[in-house]
């Protein structure tokens, strides 16, 4: 009998142990979102997927704001000054320093949405291409595109020409899915 109850009192305990992690929302520790205020708040005003941001953000900085890239990217979403600019004009939203594009979240989110707006509505239903020219530049997509070189889906990014560009569109799609199971609403 006392040989039983240690064959089966271990196992019971981790069974209902790990039963209780996973009903308590445990796994939010491991894959946390930063800035759910301003990610919503921007996914509302852009109809952008709050996943989607949050995973770019990751992938980009792990939400740690004030960073700046070898290559000159501002910001919790890692944007290019031009392309910063560029959108700021395009989109009428508020001047922006880069010193505010660089150390204000809620800034950077607010222009790197609409930057993900304006690149869902040049590549349509295609949430890969749109992460892709996220990375690479809108005009470097719709050439793999148009030539063949990739065909907008997962199991052909392989094909993209700069490794940079495959290695990041599996980060965010990985961090997508993970916080799409972890979290059932944002």
């Amino acid at each position: 009998m006392r040989m039983w109850k240690k064959r089966f009192a271990l196992p019971l305990f981790l069974l209902v142990l790990a039963a209780l992690f996973w009903n308590s929302g445990w796994m939010a520790w491991v894959y946390p979102i930063g800035y759910k205020e301003d990610i919503r708040e921007q996914s509302e005003s852009y109809d952008i997927d709050p996943f989607l941001i949050a995973s770019i953000i990751r992938v980009e900085t792990n939400f740690k704001p004030s960073k700046e890239s070898k290559v000159g990217a501002l910001g919790i979403m890692q944007l290019m000054p031009d392309t910063a600019n560029w959108a700021i004009e395009q989109g009428r939203l508020p001047q922006a320093t880069p010193e505010r594009i660089k150390h204000e979240p809620d800034t950077n989110i607010r222009i790197g949405t609409w930057y993900l707006r304006n690149l869902s509505d040049q590549f349509g239903d295609n949430r890969l291409a749109v992460v892709a020219a996220y990375n690479a530049g809108p005009g470097n997509v719709k050439k793999w595109i148009r030539e063949g070189t990739w065909d907008g889906t997962l199991e052909d990014v392989r094909s993209i020409p700069i490794g940079e560009t495959r290695h990041y569109i599996q980060r965010v799609v990985y961090y997508y899915n993970q916080y799409t199971k972890v979290y059932e609403t944002f």
